[in-house]
């Protein structure tokens, strides 16, 4: 890769979006863009598909089926989740909850879907604790507690409604041809079947993963799934009730109820959910404007990192850059120090959102970044309350969809059980989340409650940022998102800096080595980073160790010349595919 220069246009331009938040300032904003690399990123013509991108082949390919007949990217985004739940489980599934952006060609309108789970109405704010004390990460795991409401299916069903074409229950046939006659199981699959993650071997999966003639599934073995099949049968004739208030989500109440230390999720609680329609938060970065979920999501955390990098000189040094590098690492540990602090359900607890992206507050902390040579204290925005320190840990189990139907409307959707295979328990054949361990498993510190405690009816805060890209106009550009626990923040803010800051095409930009600062925790690919770049890290605090956290799973495109770049991150399995003509 090569450094380009960069030639400074100073724009001035008020952001207006329809069903977006501006955060509470609606101060325009100063950006600098570069004319070389911006330019092809403008919406000469719109952008549109067919357009799909995700960490299956099979799974984008029932997506492209659905919008070669007409389909909504809305309603492709069922198909592939139905397929990513069967071909992809450690990651994704009915059992489990998204956030979606959306964005509809025809009115500019940005809507941001929560789908995420809530804790059931016994919760507590001790709920992974025993005998006084934080149960160990992984017994919480695998406990019946871990288990929230699922929220994936009524989050699809929703939007579904709202921007779909085609009817719901012809969007499974994919998916449930795959579960009955079978399918070839993939490299990272089997990995994951015959990998260390106790979830794998639960009595549960165990029996499902357990070939008829004894020994695990590997790659390249045909598995079958009838009670998928089933499942989706079901949910396709007879909507999402047949969990939200029926039978199945009767089984998930006596799963979850089992021991290992029995949860709390009743019927009533499943029954009970109920997905949001958020406002979008939008922000200027560059040229263009970046939309993610609110809170619980921590899309906030990613905007405050683009309004630091904005006023950080040496990340404009590109790709190659030890200095560069260094401004990456040092803004990530500014930016986890404030979304750790801070980020929670906004339907709990107070998040200073407007305060984070303040442009006086967004300085203060970027004029700090030259000295950060160690972990940071959060700052102090305007309408933070005094907030007890964070101790939430995110192991991952995501996945992330790209869609893009023929009139441009499109999605960008991170979906998750939240740890590998969830907690391991299986209903009429997916597997369940254990979403609520991504609570604080200590509630206060002192007198001041953690942001991310649990409580009856919370969402626990998620690191999950789906992206979707606008010029300022208002007119789609690209999408994006990536799994990765809570290390998402840093995989999607590196892709940004290497398509907008560093020109780079989207493949190059998903490539390129990860590096993830997020307090004393510092992983890397390190076997991609030059000694050079190594070295200055090590001497700005940032001694290298490999990435213990999920690895990166980027998907999405930008829209270029009229077609779409696009890219699907080397790490993993995923492809990218337009039908654009």
């Amino acid at each position: 890769m090569h450094f380009i220069r960069r030639r400074l246009a100073a724009l001035l331009v008020p952001v207006v979006l329809a069903g977006c938040q501006t955060g509470g300032s609606a101060t325009p904003v100063a950006a600098t863009a570069r004319p070389e690399t911006t330019a092809a990123l403008q919406a000469t013509t719109p952008a549109r598909g067919p357009f799909v991108a995700a960490a299956n082949p099979l799974a984008v390919e029932a997506g492209m089926k659905v919008l070669r007949r007409g389909g909504a990217a809305v309603d492709a985004a069922v198909a592939v989740q139905a397929v990513l739940g069967l071909v992809e489980p450690q990651s994704s599934g009915l059992g489990g909850g998204a956030f979606m952006m959306s964005y509809d060609a025809a009115t500019g309108e940005v809507t941001a879907y929560d789908g995420r789970e809530t804790a059931p109405a016994s919760a507590t704010p001790e709920l992974f604790y025993e005998n006084g004390k934080p149960l160990p990460f992984i017994d919480a795991v695998l406990s019946g507690r871990s288990t929230g409401a699922p929220g994936a299916v009524a989050m699809l069903a929703m939007a579904q409604k709202d921007h779909g074409r085609l009817d719901w229950r012809d969007l499974f046939g994919d998916a449930e041809r795959l579960a009955r006659d079978g399918f070839v199981v993939s490299p990272r699959m089997a990995s994951m079947i015959n990998g260390s993650s106790p979830q794998a071997r639960t009595r549960w999966a165990t029996e499902y993963f357990t070939k008829p003639g004894g020994g695990r599934y590997q790659a390249g073995d045909r598995m079958r799934n009838p009670a998928y099949a089933a499942t989706l049968g079901r949910l396709a004739s007879e909507g999402p009730g047949v969990i939200y208030g029926g039978p199945i989500g009767r089984e998930i109440a006596e799963t979850v109820a089992e021991g290992p230390r029995p949860g709390g999720l009743t019927e009533a609680d499943i029954a009970g959910y109920r997905p949001l329609r958020r406002d979008a938060l939008c922000r200027p970065y560059r040229i263009y404007v970046i939309c993610v979920p609110p809170p619980p999501s921590s899309g906030v955390g990613l905007l405050q990192f683009l309004a630091m990098a904005e006023r950080t000189p040496d990340l404009d040094k590109g790709a190659d850059s030890p200095e560069a590098w260094v401004a990456f690492g040092r803004l990530q540990r500014l930016m986890y120090a404030d979304r750790d602090r801070y980020i929670g359900d906004t339907d709990f607890v107070g998040v200073p959102i407007a305060g984070l992206l303040d442009p006086d507050y967004v300085a203060a902390r970027a004029a700090l970044v030259p000295q950060v040579d160690g972990p940071v204290a959060a700052g102090s925005p305007t309408g933070s309350p005094p907030r007890g320190e964070d101790r939430t840990a995110e192991p991952g189990g995501t996945s992330h969809v790209v869609i893009v139907d023929a009139d441009g409307n499109a999605i960008s959707m991170t979906t998750t059980v939240e740890s590998i295979f969830g907690n391991g328990r299986m209903v009429e054949g997916f597997f369940l989340n254990n979403q609520l361990t991504d609570f604080s498993f200590t509630p206060r510190e002192g007198d001041h409650p953690a942001a991310n405690a649990v409580a009856a009816g919370k969402r626990p805060r998620s690191t999950m940022t789906p992206v979707l890209i606008l010029d300022r106009q208002g007119r789609l550009v690209g999408a994006i998102g990536s799994p990765g626990g809570s290390s998402i923040l840093a995989y999607v803010a590196k892709a940004l800096v290497g398509i907008v800051d560093w020109g780079l095409p989207v493949q190059e930009a998903f490539a390129l080595p990860n590096l993830v600062v997020r307090g004393e925790t510092i992983g890397a690919d390190t076997a991609q980073i030059t000694p050079e770049i190594r070295d200055a890290l090590g001497a700005a605090g940032m001694v290298l160790e490999p990435n213990a956290t999920e690895t990166s799973g980027l998907h999405g495109g930008i829209w270029r010349d009229g077609r779409w770049d696009a890219g699907a991150d080397p790490r993993r399995e995923g492809v990218a595919v337009s039908e654009v003509r």
